[in-house]
This record gives structure tokens, C-alpha cells and sequence, in this order.
């Protein structure tokens, strides 16, 4: 299985990175050459990273915990909005708010008011309302629903988090750091791996790229659930539970994850395959 996914990773143009000039120091592990100016990524650290990641994943959803996925860019965009709800998972694929994890009492607050102007829509379609209060109200219903419809779903903190791009999702990783979320990471070359708890080293420009990543993370995912056993849900949300444990602060996983996975599946043979040389509106 393993060769025609490297097969896949290639011909998606995953190995391609940013122009040398514009490149992340701390990538050079994960660098193979460069080519007329651009940096050629190891497809053999990409495969790692995404088998860790499948792994992780697996376990992580298995154990009864959600998985996050955050991609704002445009060609992330309509990949997540299409693998992930397959597998019930939540993504933001807008503005990421400032404050969805760590504030994310008001932003549950959002979601029930979402609820309410939904109810109101249903029952009388705003007739009881006159036309500027209408207006204002559909707007209102518009913009929550816009920012925030892809976790509607989230009724307490993910187990981990599936970030694309590092450089434009900075503000979820931060959040994600300060209440000890794990994070995978779709980097380029320009990207900084000390974000990501388990990094994915690829072309996160490439729509097909992005695509291959997402579809091979959703598959992960719902082999756990698959496991699930009815595992007890303890985890609840901070705003519900009060629970100072959520604002731990972030310990580096990054050595454990390693460790717990130091017989990792087999890398296949890509000799023939590698390529050459405080919250914020919704306004």
C-alpha cells in the first residue's frame, strides 16, 4: 500500500517546496536539494511524518477524543470542507477566531445563538419581526454561521489538532500550545517546525497535495472511531467544567511522540521514486 502512496505524493507535486530565498532554516532536516531555485522536500521524511501522524490520529480518536482540522487558505479550503465531515470531525475553514480554544465559553455562547435565530427562521421564517430587525438578524445568523458552522459540533476541547500551513494558521497553533493540544502540521519551506507536535513536510501550496494529506489523515481517523468501545466521555468543555487542567501549560510532545513510536511501520523503498536533487469579534 505503501509504494502506490508515495507514487500518489509525488505525482501531487508534495516534494515541491518554496523558492530557496524564502525558505525556514529549522526545515533543513527535512530538505533532500533544490532545483533551479526551489527546495526539493525528502519525500521519505514527508512519508514518516504522515504515517506518525495516521498513527497518532488513530489513536487519538480511538481513545474517544475529536480531531480539529484548521485550513483558511484557498486550496485548503474545499479539500477539508469535503473529507472531513465524512468522518464527523469539526474544521474551521474560515478566520480563525482568537480565542476559540482558549476562550471557548463565548464562542460556545456564539453557537447557542446560532441555535436560536435557526429556531426562529424555522417557525415563522422572521415574520413576526419588522424588515430592519429581519435584516439585521439574517446578518447576524450569516456571519456566525460562516465563522463558526464547522464546529458547531464541538462540545469540548479536541484531542488533537490538523493544522495546513503554520505560517497563516499561527494563532491556532499558539492556542493549541498554551492548552497542551497536539498538533499536526502540513509545513513547507518556509514554515517553522517548532510548531507542530508531529510534522508533515510537503508542498502546502498544491491543492492535490493537500487533498492527499487530508484524505489519508480522514482515513486515520475513522479507523479509530471505528475502535471506539464506548470509552466515557470525561473530558468537557473548560467553560463548563471550570477545569484549570485545560490551562496547563504546553509541554513539548514532540520527544514523546517519537518514543512512542519507535518501531515505526516499515518506510517503503523510494529509491526508484524519490525526486531528484482574550477574544477576538467575528468581524
Amino acid at each position: 500500500m505503501a509504494n502506490p502512496l508515495v507514487q500518489e505524493l509525488i505525482e501531487a507535486g508534495i516534494h515541491f517546496g518554496q523558492r530557496a530565498s524564502n525558505w525556514n532554516p529549522r526545515m533543513a532536516p527535512y530538505i533532500y536539494g533544490k532545483r533551479s531555485g526551489i527546495h526539493i522536500i525528502d519525500i521519505k521524511e514527508t512519508v514518516k511524518g504522515l504515517l506518525l501522524a495516521k498513527k497518532f490520529l488513530t489513536k487519538v480518536t480511538a481513545g474517544g477524543k475529536d480531531v480539529c482540522f484548521v485550513g483558511t487558505k484557498r486550496q485548503a479550503k474545499s479539500v477539508i470542507e469535503q473529507h472531513v465531515p465524512d468522518v464527523g470531525m469539526h474544521y474551521v475553514t474560515e478566520r480563525w477566531l482568537g480565542g476559540t480554544l482558549t476562550n471557548f465559553g463565548t464562542i460556545r455562547s456564539r453557537l447557542k445563538r446560532l441555535e436560536e435565530l435557526e429556531a426562529i427562521e424555522r417557525e415563522d421564517n422572521f415574520q413576526s419581526y419588522s424588515k430592519k430587525m429581519e435584516s439585521q438578524l439574517r446578518r447576524e445568523m450569516r456571519k456566525i454561521k460562516r465563522n463558526l458552522d464547522g464546529i458547531r459540533n464541538m462540545k469540548k476541547m479536541p484531542g488533537a489538532l490538523v493544522v495546513i500551513d503554520v505560517n497563516r494558521e499561527l494563532t491556532a497553533l499558539k492556542e493549541a500550545r498554551k492548552l497542551g493540544i497536539p498538533t499536526v502540521c502540513l509545513i513547507d519551506t518556509d514554515g517553522n517546525p517548532e510548531y507542530a507536535d508531529i510534522a508533515i513536510p510537503g508542498n502546502d501550496d498544491s491543492m492535490r497535495s493537500i487533498d492527499v494529506i487530508v484524505r489519508e489523515l480522514c482515513k486515520a481517523v475513522a479507523e479509530g472511531k471505528g475502535q471506539r468501545t464506548g470509552a466515557p466521555d470525561d473530558e468537557q468543555t473548560t467553560a463548563e467544567t471550570g477545569d484549570d487542567e485545560a490551562q496547563r501549560p504546553r509541554r513539548s510532545r514532540r520527544a514523546q511522540f517519537r518514543a512512542d513510536d519507535a518501531a515505526p511501520p516499515a518506510e517503503p523503498d523510494t529509491a526508484e521514486t524519490t525526486p531528484a536533487p482574550a477574544a477576538q469579534t467575528e468581524g
